[in-house]
């Protein structure tokens, strides 16, 4: 593996800039990866956070003036944390910009989005094609998201100039990256490349097709996620493009960081616990009973939730069922933002309800860790997942999951039915109808068991003994990489 060079291109990387999952992805991916052998280096943007935390920059090339920019330059450092080589693309007309990366103060679209992210495919492109770094090119190819899919358009149209092995991961399929066809020539592509047997989509220009359609392989975060996106259900309108390339679609199941999520070492916690040493759980529900005003009540099955508060991510369903729950006596513990009206719905709960429900409105991680460490259950009704983490989460901390039965929720969660209780295999609650009587259903059923201990403590046991880790993923990758090469 030491002679395969490997580069991961992402928008976002925890801890310095997220907005979901992706930034966990190419915090954690890259570092299995390395330790399996691989030369392991990321391309990323300038973000304000990225420049300042890369250590040891050096300029490797000077690139402006490009997508109407006089200034930019390719630099090459080291990530704080990992040690791994980044680089880090310094465009400050494009990147240097405060808040969100992809939308103003306002929450809309930066009306530049076109050109910041083909800057990063276009980088990635001649980066591989061995344009740019003189001492170092790589083997293979690995882009995450719309964001950075235009890199395989641009080495399409000049497929001479590389021998590198092309992978691409969807991470959620519903996010696009939609534009206007009349920007198309911004790009540079040659016009081929505006057809339906390429980037046009419904008259109008998707980067997310750049991946799908040239990429050699594709790759989605989850096994059943992969299969559902070739359905019309699912497939967000791309779902003839992606059966007509289903050999080369496949699903590898995301990891979690086990240095940063493990309730044995975890600095936001009020007392350390584990599977073998559980009695600091307990330790961790009155701390959050306590930090977010909710009756101390030790018998109160407690809910959690860390979510957007999106339709996507079934909250609505969550509304809906809230009155079950709180008739059975249970509490509820959100913390989250998005759509203006769950947000406004779910505030309202919380004031009808003091010390039974506990809202808040926003995302902080270390708030995160404890609400998940301190919950019961957690609850993700999603109408549609390609992975999940907040499961994952759930599972490593003894938080039983309450999901439904989509996308990599599927894959991590195995439902308490009788059957699998007898063969020793449930560790959460699973629901098929995306309503708000399914998610009643599966949160009456976990209030059932959480009123067993004995059985309430066999289910938390064997969620914590769940392979979650990275490493497998990275071993599933690699197998990838070489496949394509071949």
């Amino acid at each position: 593996m030491t002679s395969m060079r490997v580069l991961q291109v992402g928008a976002e990387i925890y801890p310095l800039v997220k907005t979901g999952g992706l930034a966990d992805v190419m915090g954690a991916l890259p570092q299995a990866l390395a330790r399996q052998g691989p030369d392991v280096r990321l391309l990323l943007p300038g973000w304000p956070a990225v420049v300042e935390a890369v250590r040891e920059q050096r300029v490797v090339r000077e690139l402006g003036p490009v997508f109407g920019v006089a200034r930019v330059q390719l630099r090459l450092g080291t990530l704080p944390a990992s040690g791994l080589a980044a680089y880090v693309i310094d465009a400050p007309m494009l990147f240097r910009r405060d808040g969100n990366p992809y939308l103003d103060a306002g929450g809309a679209e930066w009306c530049d989005n076109l050109q910041r992210f083909a800057l990063l495919g276009w980088v990635a492109a001649q980066l591989t094609a061995g344009g740019l770094d003189d001492a170092w090119a790589p083997t293979v190819l690995h882009a995450h998201d719309w964001h950075a899919a235009t890199a395989f358009a641009y080495l399409a149209a000049h497929p001479e100039s590389h021998r590198a092995a092309t992978v691409f991961t969807v991470h959620n399929l519903a996010y696009q990256g939609l534009f206007p066809s009349a920007d198309f020539g911004l790009l540079g592509l040659p016009a081929r490349f505006m057809a339906p047997s390429a980037l046009e989509f419904h008259g109008q220009l998707s980067l997310m097709k750049a991946g799908l359609k040239f990429a050699r392989r594709i790759t989605t975060v989850s096994p059943s996620y992969a299969r559902e996106i070739t359905t019309p259900e699912f497939g967000c309108g791309l779902d003839g493009v992606l059966r007509g390339r289903a050999d080369d679609v496949s699903g590898i199941l995301n990891g979690i960081d086990d240095g940063v999520w493990n309730p044995a070492a975890d600095p936001h916690l009020a007392a350390p616990y584990s599977a073998a040493r559980p009695a600091g759980k307990a330790r961790c529900k009155q701390a959050l009973q306590a930090e977010l005003g909710l009756a101390p009540r030790k018998g109160a099955m407690l809910f959690g939730v860390v979510s957007r508060l999106t339709a996507q991510k079934g909250l609505d369903l969550l509304l809906a069922a809230a009155p079950t729950l709180l008739r059975h006596g249970a509490q509820l513990a959100l913390q989250g933002s998005g759509d203006a009206k769950l947000e406004a719905a779910f505030a309202a709960l919380a004031a009808a309800h003091p010390g039974e429900v506990a809202v808040r409105i926003g995302y902080d991680e270390a708030t995160a860790h404890r609400l998940i460490a301190g919950a019961d259950a957690i609850v993700v009704p999603s109408r549609f997942e390609p992975c999940g983490l907040t499961q994952m989460y759930g599972l490593r901390y003894g938080s039983l999951p309450v999901v439904r039965r989509v996308g990599g929720l599927a894959d991590t969660v195995v439902d308490a039915s009788p059957q699998a209780l007898h063969d020793g295999r449930a560790t959460g609650f699973v629901f098929d109808a995306a309503t708000g009587a399914g998610l009643a259903g599966a949160l009456e059923a976990a209030i059932a068991a959480h009123a067993q201990p004995a059985l309430w403590k066999t289910l938390m046991q064997r969620a914590m003994q769940q392979h979650l880790s990275w490493d497998d993923a990275a071993r599933r990758y690699l197998a990838l990489y070489e496949a394509a090469r071949g």
